[in-house]
């Protein structure tokens, strides 16, 4: 089941690009080797939207505006909570043989992540979150899994309406308590 997603406008949006590789591939014709890059670019406004691209030309320059381009052409709207700028829950993303875990992190964390996980979540705004990569270490692997894990979050709201339930009961519903450990019978021979 493929997720409907809106159509954001990014005119309206300030959005930063960052380059996550660049990658030189060559072509072996019959005249010899054409070289050609790919740049694998992400960008992202800070506040809650973000895209991927990849771009492929004969120079890094124009490999890198045409990923931009894609990227733009990409970018979706994640759910980030007001309270700690983090995600809403904790949730694995996958793409090929990459996994990526994302779990939210309380104020003061930072940004746990390496590599291309951290331009992702940089550039959408996610301050406080810990991460681990898993499997694949590819950049774009790892870029599609944590943009499919991002993707999959679920708002708050939506899951309270779904629910029946209010955003409250939902958000700080108490952890199940564990069972009170037995008492220590007292050992034979020692008298109190």
């Amino acid at each position: 089941m493929k997720a409907r997603f809106e159509k954001i406008d990014v005119a309206s949006l300030d959005l930063k690009d960052q380059v996550v590789s660049i990658n030189r591939v060559t072509k072996v014709v019959k005249g010899g080797k054409n070289l050609s890059f790919t740049a694998l670019v992400v960008v992202g406004d800070g506040a809650g939207h973000v895209g991927y691209g990849m771009g492929k030309a004969r120079e890094v320059a124009s490999a890198i505006k045409k990923g931009v381009e894609v990227a733009k052409k990409n970018v979706v709207r994640i759910p980030i909570t007001e309270k700690g700028a983090t995600i809403p829950h904790a949730i694995t993303g996958r793409f090929g043989s990459g996994m990526v875990m994302l779990k939210p992190a309380s104020e003061g964390t930072g940004v746990i992540a390496g590599g291309a996980v951290r331009a992702v979540i940089t550039a959408s705004g996610i301050q406080n979150i810990l991460t681990k990569s898993l499997g694949s270490t590819t950049a774009h692997n790892v870029v599609k899994a944590t943009m499919d894990a991002l993707l999959r979050l679920k708002e708050p709201k939506r899951v309270a309406h779904l629910r029946g339930r209010t955003v409250e009961d939902i958000m700080d519903a108490p952890a199940p308590e564990a069972a009170p450990a037995p008492e220590a019978a007292p050992a034979a021979g020692a008298e109190a």
